[in-house]
Order: C-alpha cells, then sequence, then structure tokens
C-alpha cells in the first residue's frame, strides 16, 4: 500500500470545517485566522518536502530488508505486530526529538503555534526525514517488515494522530484513556508548563508513556506553544529558524565539545548557564 496520508485529506478538511464552525458559533474560540493558515501552509510545505525524501527513505528500508532476518507476512498478527512496532518506534523518535537538539531543530515546527486545534496537527516539518528521523524505523525491515507496509503504518499513525489535536473533545471513557493517545493526552504533550514539558510522547498508544515513565495526566489547562515562541507567521523562518539558532551557536561556541553539545546535546542546553534545558528548569523549581 505505502504512504496512504493523501488518501486523508478529504477528512481532514471535512472535520478542519467542522471545528472551525464551532469556534465561530461557540463560546471559545479555538482558531486566529492567520496561525490556521500558516499551520495548513507548513503541511502542504511538508507534502512537498516529503516527496522529494519519500523515494530515499524507501530505498534505504529495501536495502536493509534484504539483510531480513525472518519474513513477516501482512496476516491479522502480523498486522498488529507491524502496528505496535511503528508505533514503538514513533515513541523513542518521539522521545529523542525532545531531547536532542540536532531533531528538535526539525521538531520545534509542530510545536511552534499557540494555539491547539486540528490545524495544528497540519503544522509539520519541512527537514525532518532530510535529517534523517526515519532511521528510527530502521531496525524495521532488518527483522522482517516490507518496507512498504512500513511506510503504510507510519501514515496510519500520522492519521491517526490528526484527530487528537484538538480540544473540542475533553475526556474519553477510562479505558480508551489508559490505553490509547488521547486529545487529553496530548493537549499536555503541547503545553510550554515545566510540568507539562517533554511528557507524552506516544503517536497511537499511550502505554509506552506508562511504561517508560513519561506520562502525565491533564490537570490544567496547557498553555501552548514554546518555552520561547518565535513570534512569525513566515513559514521559512518556522521551518529553519533553530536550524539557525544550531548553526549560530556552533559557530561561536569556545571548543569542539561545547560544539558538540549545540548540536547533540538537549535543547536548552548551553555552555555558559544563559539558557536551561528541562531537567536544569525542574531542579531550579526544586531548589
Amino acid at each position: 500500500m505505502g504512504d496512504i496520508t493523501n488518501y486523508a485529506i478529504p477528512f481532514f478538511l471535512f472535520t478542519l470545517f467542522i471545528e472551525i464552525a464551532i469556534s465561530i458559533y461557540g463560546k471559545k474560540k479555538y482558531y486566529k485566522a492567520k496561525d490556521a493558515i500558516t499551520s495548513i501552509s507548513m503541511g502542504l510545505g511538508s507534502i512537498a518536502s516529503s516527496l522529494l525524501t519519500k523515494g530515499m527513505k524507501y530505498g534505504v528500508f529495501t536495502f536493509l530488508y534484504t539483510f531480513r532476518i525472518i519474513e513477516i507476512p501482512i496476516v491479522y498478527w502480523g498486522i498488529i505486530l507491524l502496528i505496535l512496532a511503528d508505533d514503538f518506534s514513533y515513541y523513542w523518535f518521539h522521545r529523542f526529538s525532545h531531547k536532542v537538539r540536532y531533531f528538535w531543530a526539525s521538531h520545534v515546527i509542530h510545536h511552534s503555534s499557540t494555539h491547539y486545534n486540528l490545524s495544528t496537527a497540519l503544522r509539520q516539518t519541512w527537514t525532518g526525514e532530510l535529517s534523517g528521523s526515519f532511521l528510527f524505523y530502521a531496525w524495521m525491515p532488518l527483522v522482517g517488515f516490507e518496507p512498504l507496509w512500513i511506510l503504510t503504518a507510519q501514515s496510519i499513525s500520522l492519521i491517526y494522530q490528526y484527530w487528537i489535536h484538538t480540544e473540542v473533545i475533553k475526556v474519553l471513557p477510562a479505558p480508551i484513556e489508559y490505553i490509547f493517545n488521547t486529545p487529553s493526552h496530548h493537549r499536555v504533550h503541547h503545553g510550554n508548563d515545566l510540568k507539562y514539558l517533554d511528557m507524552n510522547y506516544a503517536g497511537i498508544l499511550i502505554i509506552w508513556d506508562r511504561m517508560f515513565g513519561t506520562f502525565i495526566k491533564e490537570t490544567d489547562t496547557p498553555t501552548y506553544g514554546l518555552v520561547t515562541n518565535i513570534k512569525t507567521y513566515n513559514l521559512f523562518r518556522i521551518a529553519l529558524a533553530e536550524w539557525g539558532n544550531v548553526f549560530r551557536d556552533v559557530w561561536k561556541a569556545p571548543g569542539l565539545w561545547n560544539k558538540i553539545m549545540y548540536i547533540w546535546g538537549p535543547p536548552g542546553w548551553s555552555h555558559d548557564g544563559s539558557r536551561l534545558t528541562t531537567d536544569q528548569m525542574r531542579s531550579e523549581l526544586d531548589k
């Protein structure tokens, strides 16, 4: 099958219009026109960039598949394993995207809106796969998942994650909230409140966060956006600003180790303490 994300575009647009109508005629305004247009435009740019990188990703997976240990058939149990393997890979890709600045430079785009609605789901990176994020899934063809089905599982995950970007849906029944990633869980992830930072990395299943100690329940309404917001609607600045910041920090940093840390260290790391990582901010709060 391969990437089926584009087939979901009519569904994206239909539900987007419904949520906009709720925002216009309801008590709470979920949308700001410029912000929504920017998010949708970033999504279109992401689709364009994926056309350039999809062949590269498929080629790498196909090459690795020639060294597969076994062949996993696409029967019911194989499909279950495929979704679980993809979701597990997504969790670690997502977690590293918040903990390693090199990957954060691409992922930060998705967190750059100060609003939380379905258009926010479309605010996607232009540089993610080009920078090698797909390598978090490279183990899957080696153990026997066909490359085309890996792409299918990735697009299913992306489609699933679209609907959880909303404030319209509050809290779902407890069994669903316990197993699956939901709007409530993902709102937390988009909050810039210190207690919410770097939590709830799940794609489809919230069980990974529960297993690996990164789950937090939504209690207070999150404040959306970055710790330091970009404050621009310029698409290219949103897409590339953090890459520019990385380059400047590396250029100015004294010593090789500091230069390496500005790339591979956590976001917010600084050699002189002028900025703080999430862990450092929490440590300061404890003090």
